[in-house]
This record gives structure tokens, sequence and C-alpha cells, in this order.
């Protein structure tokens, strides 16, 4: 069933379609994603407070609320002086004070610090809360959107690089790694270089000029400049696209927002063995359960990360006599000595990936929190820290997911007869039938019928010897698996050979997996919003908001 969207355009109205398909039928998705995605009620052993919808996230309020115990003000005054450094709108700052009322929530999500926003689908979680907002609202509550901005995490690698599509449909990767960039230091600590510029002005060289190339050239080069953080930077950004809704943008470097979150720190460093051991036994318990065992919790594992005094993110690990040493082995610690240093000096403390969700939502009021599969994945082992510190674990829901089917690739799908699902065993898969049924019937028909004829005359032949010999006839099957076998390898190498002819025909046909599945992988797991802010403007934002719908827990594919 297609879903039609009216939405304003550049140009006047335009609208686009969509259709809804199951996280089931896109491979790649784990079973207990997939089972929580279909009831999540009947995996409340692994989610003890699991919604069946969005629309039921009203009924957790109470609890959140009375729950909430750090100080909204402190929490507030950090909220309203960095969005403003990041250029809050006014909508922000009004829910920045709206959330400073001991009867407000917070909806949340969050991600990785990425280049230029990262993949597309940073922008579709923040929806994803903005959406779940409005409708609080509408029924009365008072709630606000929060994005948590992952700045503490120090796998830079993962987030220098983001991708778009070329002038002529083909992927290209872009980077940025300033000079002083160096391994385990958190990317909100890191500085842009005058590098930066050049990634800019590759990026809009390698986009395709159109009316709106200008603007986006000149958000960018406000945003991401020399000299400021990669967080701060990537903060700006977004704040820019999605201000309009009164986005909050949480950075949790903040040394205030590191003093609120030291209770939650100094607890879990002294209940450290009681959470490694809860950890363990519920990922046991998932594997015997039939599901894939999430974060990996070794004996030596440790809920925090050490911050140096370099700015450097260092492991804590066990050792064997009980102590606590950092992964270069130049500090060392026992369990008391760190809960005292967390009392006393919070920023030198960051939650590993099982204690963020915790620490997050002590410092907001959070009635529920928009994540992809492999969060919901790890709520399923993270809950059981919630439970050892005492607090109400957080229902998860699962962000909104889309491929953005540009009007040329729908042309193409419909010319061959394909949908998304069609693609996803490569084009490989997709071009014998594009061959026999498009391109080249004649031969195409011409193998169909040599091929039965050679398998009438070999029954004919098959007939006879088995009344000569049976054992002929035996000889007769294997040498006719082999005959096939070879008309059947060259009946491809003809296939192969005319997709390769056809030069129109491949580059549709390429373009379209390509800008769908780029990497084989989910178009949202990929490609950046910029190549679709370039193509179609700014307002490409307010066609997302629009196509969000959380009642529709399947991937989106929308037909512009």
């Amino acid at each position: 069933m297609q879903q039609q969207i009216a939405c304003p355009a550049a140009s006047g109205r335009t609208s686009f379609s969509i259709e809804s398909l199951p996280f089931a039928d896109v491979p790649g998705q784990s079973k207990l994603f997939v089972e929580y995605q279909s009831d999540p009620l009947s995996l409340i052993r692994y989610y003890p407070n699991a919604v069946r919808s969005h629309a039921d996230i009203a009924s957790r309020i109470p609890e959140v609320l009375k729950n909430h115990v750090a100080d909204r003000n402190v929490l507030c005054d950090a909220l309203e002086e960095m969005n403003q450094k990041f250029g809050a709108t006014q909508a922000t700052l009004d829910n920045i004070a709206l959330l400073r009322e001991k009867d407000t929530v917070a909806v949340v999500s969050g991600q990785q610090a990425g280049l230029f926003s990262g993949p597309l689908y940073t922008i579709y979680k923040a929806m994803s809360a903005i959406k779940a907002v409005e409708g609080l609202r509408s029924r009365g509550f008072k709630a606000v959107p929060v994005f948590w901005a992952a700045t503490e995490d120090h796998d830079f690698e993962e987030v220098s690089k983001t991708s778009v599509l070329d002038s002529s449909g083909e992927i290209a990767e872009l980077k940025n790694e300033p000079k002083r960039c160096h391994d385990d230091l958190p990317v909100g600590y890191i500085k842009l270089d005058e590098s930066i510029r050049q990634t800019v002005e590759e990026l809009m060289a390698t986009l395709p000029q159109t009316e709106f190339s200008d603007e986006i050239q000149a958000l960018l080069e406000d945003t991401w400049t020399p000299h400021a953080y990669y967080g701060d930077a990537f903060a700006k950004l977004v704040s820019m696209l999605l201000g309009k809704y009164g986005l909050i943008i949480l950075c949790p470097l903040d040394a205030r927002l590191k003093s609120l979150a030291a209770p939650i720190y100094v607890d879990a460093i002294r209940r450290s063995p009681e959470i490694v051991d809860v950890l363990r036994r519920r990922s046991d318990e998932l594997v015997a359960d039939g599901y894939a065992a999430q974060v990996f919790i070794g004996d030596d594992y440790f809920p925090l990360f050490w911050q140096a005094r370099d700015g450097t993110r260092n492991a804590l690990k066990k050792s064997s006599e009980g102590t606590f040493r950092t992964k270069d082995g130049s500090r060392e610690f026992t369990l008391e000595e760190l809960a005292e240093v967390a009392e006393r000096e919070p920023t030198r403390f960051s939650p590993s990936v099982v204690l963020r969700s915790v620490v997050q939502d002590h410092l907001l009021p959070t009635a529920c929190y928009f994540g992809g599969a492999a969060e919901i994945a790890y709520f399923a082992q993270s809950a059981e820290v919630y439970r050892v510190l005492g607090r109400p674990v957080t229902p998860i829901l699962h962000r909104q997911s889309f491929t953005i089917v540009e009007s040329r690739h729908a042309k193409t799908l419909r010319r061959y007869d394909m949908a998304l699902p069609d693609l996803f065993d490569g084009v490989d898969s997709a071009m014998p039938r594009i061959v026999d049924e498009y391109l080249n019937t004649g031969t195409s028909t011409l193998f169909a019928q040599v091929e039965e004829k050679i398998n009438t005359e070999l029954n004919r032949l098959d007939q006879s010897l088995s009344q000569l010999d049976p054992t002929l006839a035996d000889n007769l099957a294997t040498r006719r698996r082999k005959i096939i076998y070879h008309l059947g390898a060259l009946r491809g190498k003809y296939q192969r050979e005319q997709f390769r002819r056809d030069s129109d025909v491949r580059r549709q046909v390429e373009t379209l997996f390509t800008a769908l599945l780029p990497n084989h992988h989910l178009q949202e797991r990929s490609l950046n919003v910029l190549y679709f802010l370039d193509r179609y403007g700014l307002g490409f934002i307010d066609w997302i908001h629009r196509a969000v719908d959380l009642d529709d827990k399947g991937h989106r594919i929308v037909y512009l």
C-alpha cells in the first residue's frame, strides 16, 4: 500500500509516495531486532519497560519525572550555553526553557559526531525524536527533543569520512583528518585545521552543480571552519538543519554535565564487579535463547574510561591483583580510589557503551530513546545495568528508516519491473533477467529453446540406453549435467557481454544500485544528507519531517 504526501518545494509544490518494507525482508537484520520490531512485549524479559508503540510512552511520564533527580537548572544552563554556541534557534532556546520545568520530559536520540553530519540516519534519528515530541505535545504533555552528540567516542577513523553521489552517480568518499589528530582522543577534543577548507571544496566539486549548491557551500563554510572543534562543527550543522524544530543538542564533555553524572559514575565504579557479572550472564542468556551475543564482557571489563590529562580516553582493565590499570599501564587504582576520583573530579571519566544510556537518562528526564537496530540489541544487555544501579529502564524505539528513490531511479525500477527487495542480491543477480526480458529476447529465447531441445533428445537417448545397459544411462546422466552446466555457463557469459555492450542500460542499472544500496548497504548507512540538500535544497529536511510515520515500524521507501 502506498502513502501519498504533498510537500512544498522550491518550484511550488511536490508530492511523493511511500511504501513500507518489513525489516524481516531486509537482509542482515538480527533475529533479536526483527522480533523486537514485530512484538516488543514478547521480549519483556530483556526490555522490562518496553512499549508496544510510541503512543504508549506517555504512560511512563510519571515514573520518569519521579526518578529524575539531576538539577534541571544546572543541566539547562549548560544546554543553553552550548546550544547558543551552536547557533541555536529561538525554538531550541524555548525548549531549553521548557525543560527547566519539573513536569517536562525529554525524547532522546543520539549519534557519533560524523563528518558533515555523518550518514543519513543521523538526521532520521533526530527527526524521529522531534516527531515523537510533537505527538506528546498534541496530547497535552510537556516534552522536548534532545540529541546526544557522542563527542566522547574516540574512534575517529569511523567518523572522519562520509559519502555522497557524484555528478555521474558514482559513490564518492570524503575524508578529513586534521594533522594533530591522534589515537584515543575523543572526537569532541579534535580541532579542525585548514584542511577542512579543501575538504569542503572537494565535496562541492564532487556534488552535481545545482541551483542550491552555493547555499550548501555557504552552510558548510559557516559551520565546518578551521580551528573549530570537530564536535562543535557537527553540532552547528545539525542545529542549522533541524533548529527550526527546536532540537536541543547535548555535548556530554561539558564539565557541568560531568558533575551531574558523578553519582552514577561513583555508583557504577563501586558496583562494577556486579555490573560485569550481570552483563556476562545476560549475554549467556541471549545466546541460550538463540540470539547473538552483544557487547563482549571479559573478566577484566570495566564500565568507564579514564580521561588522561592529555585528553586521551583510555580503557580501564582489571588486573590479576584486583586493581584497575589504564590500557597503557601508566596508571593503577584500587576500586575505592577510582570512586574517590569520580566524586572529586568526574571529568576524568566517560561511560562505556553499556553505561552511556544510564548516564544519559540520569542527566535527562528521558521518556524514551530512539536508536538503531544495534542500539536496540545493546539495550537487551544494558537493561541489567539500569537494574543494578536502581534506575528505571528507558524504553527504546527504532528510529525511522528510509530509502530515498529519486524519480530517475524510480523510472528504472518501473522499466524493469523491480522493487527495492529485488536489489538485495546485487546487480549480478538482477542482470540475467534484465537481459533475457528486456535487452535481447531473441537470443535468450534461443538459449531456452536449445536447452529444451537438448533435454528432449537426451531423454530419448536415456530411454534407449537404459534398455541396453543401465550403466550407460548412469554415464549419460553424468555427462548431461556437464552439458547443461557448460550451456548455462555460456548463457551467463552471453548475458554479461550483452549487459556490458548496452551502455545506457548498464549505466541506468548500476547507478540505481549505487544510489539505493551504496556499498551494498541500505542507503541511510552510507550517504550523507548533503547530496539530497544539494539536489533539492534545504526544504528536503521538511520532506523528511513529513515522511516520518512513527506508527510504521518498517523500512520506508520514499519515491520522490
